[in-house]
């Protein structure tokens, strides 16, 4: 009889070395399609809503699609943007799904301007400074949330930090570059100071070069159209509709004074700092300032390009915002992303050195302990329970706003009244968007009727009171849509006795008298 044995079964080591043998370029693929599902994933699981900017500039892109003029007067307007009118003409195309089209595309900026880091860090410090890197933005819950409400700023982000990448793999590249900045600068002004300072970097002086003189300056020329193309293209927009060339410059610079949004220069160099904690807190912070001094000792070439834009790009938030622009956190994205490269040489620099160093060796030590205090100091400072109460209560206030407005006995109150009004400004897009309306003549805050009989102009207040359906936002949605800005006032929030109540909901009340 033959003797029966049991043998451990060998196992394949196949598996184990395909892994290893992928490279680095591999695995940032991997990596990217990775990020693009769970991106996918939590644009479907948390259906959040543009917000104030977005849906006006969807709003107007709506206008311009069935060739209506856009109204960039109409009250507290947010200042218009060329690119994102014209993306939110393309969403606009799809009806009222077309609100959802415009957070997807702030989604995929998000998408992309990880990419772009990852490709920055990667060229300039090698793979591992540029997966920290992207993923130190990645992990950046403040820039996350305002992608999830289709905040344009995540797509000014992801140009500039594209311009940045195509730039560190060949310095002074040139019309692409400008390509990139120049549709920014139809999102932002900041990007035209970044324009201006590039042309500079590509251009001057004159003479340098082996090119024919001629040759250099027809270059420069075709350079310094493609640089001041968004600022002539914003101008013309703004003159074709306002009859203003400058109209977003000067109602913009109006709108921060009245919600005291603007700041002395003395603020606004205080604000680099607080803001930038807020966005890449405190240890990061102090971990981009010890990268900077090893980025310049280390690799002194490579270190030039990513932190000259980063000077350049703090010096034009500092700049717009002494000049009296709105000085708010969002504007200080970009400076933020490309201080976090600077981090990551901190946490990953190490990989530049040779393997088996002692150097090499206490580096990854104190970057572990540097990964530890960050980790624990967001640990303490995020609560993700609280981000998706905030994303669901964002889409709740929409999804209830609509409920409202299209409600049998709010539908009957409209066609009677004509004239629908809401506290202030925050919900008059929602509104707009819900109802279809070409214009917002009918749907009015009563903030403005307040502030106009105030100055002796009653003839909207009049106009409420002869006849209209009034929205009163209820609950937790009275400090996200009623009571916000400076100059909202609580009484913008009691029905007149005269109103009838015609509908209610766990978010909002609809009064009528007519």
């Amino acid at each position: 009889m033959e003797s029966a044995t049991l043998t451990r079964p060998r196992l394949s080591t196949r598996a184990p070395a395909r892994i290893r043998a992928l490279t680095p370029a591999m695995w940032a693929r991997v990596g990217f399609a990775v990020m693009c599902a769970a991106a996918l994933v939590g644009y479907l699981a948390f259906p959040t809503y543009p917000t104030y900017d977005s849906f006006y500039a969807l709003l107007w892109g709506r206008d311009v699609l069935h060739l209506h003029m856009p109204d960039f007067g109409v009250y507290r307007a947010p200042t218009e943007h060329p690119l994102a009118i014209a993306f939110g003409a393309l969403c606009s195309i799809f009806g009222q799904g077309g609100a959802r089209l415009m957070v997807l595309g702030s989604i995929a900026s998000f998408v992309a301007a990880v990419a772009g880091t990852y490709r920055v860090g990667r060229v300039c410090f090698g793979h591992v400074v540029g997966l920290i890197a992207a993923l130190l933005l990645l992990s950046r819950f403040f820039i996350a949330n305002l992608a999830a409400q289709g905040y344009l700023d995540i797509s000014y982000l992801a140009l500039i930090i594209w311009a940045l990448a195509l730039e560190v793999e060949r310095p002074r590249r040139g019309a692409s570059v400008f390509v990139l900045l120049a549709t920014a600068g139809l999102l932002r002004p900041d990007a035209w100071v970044l324009s201006g300072v590039y042309w500079l970097w590509c251009c001057w002086p004159l003479r340098a070069g082996g090119a024919p003189l001629a040759q250099r300056r027809r270059r420069a020329l075709g350079y310094l159209a493609l640089a001041a193309s968004a600022p002539l293209l914003w101008a013309a927009v703004d003159g074709i509709v306002t009859g203003n060339p400058l109209h977003s410059l000067t109602a913009t610079a109006g709108l921060a004074q009245e919600q005291e949004r603007t700041a002395g220069l003395a603020n606004v160099l205080g604000s680099l700092w607080t803001y930038s904690v807020r966005i890449d807190h405190l240890p990061l912070l102090l971990g981009a300032v010890v990268g900077a001094a090893i980025a310049v000792a280390l690799t002194p070439r490579r270190a030039l390009l990513p932190l000259g834009a980063l000077v350049v790009a703090y010096g034009a938030y500092a700049a717009e915002g002494a000049a009296g622009a709105s000085v708010l956190d969002r504007y200080l994205m970009s400076a933020a992303t490309m201080t976090l490269l600077f981090c990551a040489v901190t946490m990953g620099g190490w990989a530049m050195l040779e393997r088996g160093s002692r150097l090499r060796r206490w580096w990854i030590a104190l970057a572990a302990v540097l990964v530890v205090f960050g980790a624990v100091n967001a640990i303490g400072s995020l609560s993700l329970s609280s981000l998706r109460t905030t994303l669901a209560e964002h889409e709740d206030f929409h999804q209830g706003l609509a409920t409202a407005l299209h409600s049998a006995p709010v539908h009957d109150a409209l066609a009677r009244c004509g004239v629908v009004s809401l506290p202030d400004n925050k919900l008059i897009p929602d509104a707009r968007w819900i109802l279809d309306s070409v214009g917002q003549r009918n749907i009015v805050a009563r903030s403005q009727a307040r502030t106009n009989s105030e100055r002796g102009e009653d003839a909207l207040t009049r106009r409420l009171r002869r006849a209209s359906a009034a929205v009163y936002p209820l609950g937790s949605a009275v400090f996200f849509e009623a009571i916000v800005d400076v100059g909202d006032d609580a009484l913008d929030q009691v029905p007149p006795s005269d109103f009838r109540l015609v509908f209610t909901s766990r978010y909002y009340a609809v009064y009528a008298n007519c």
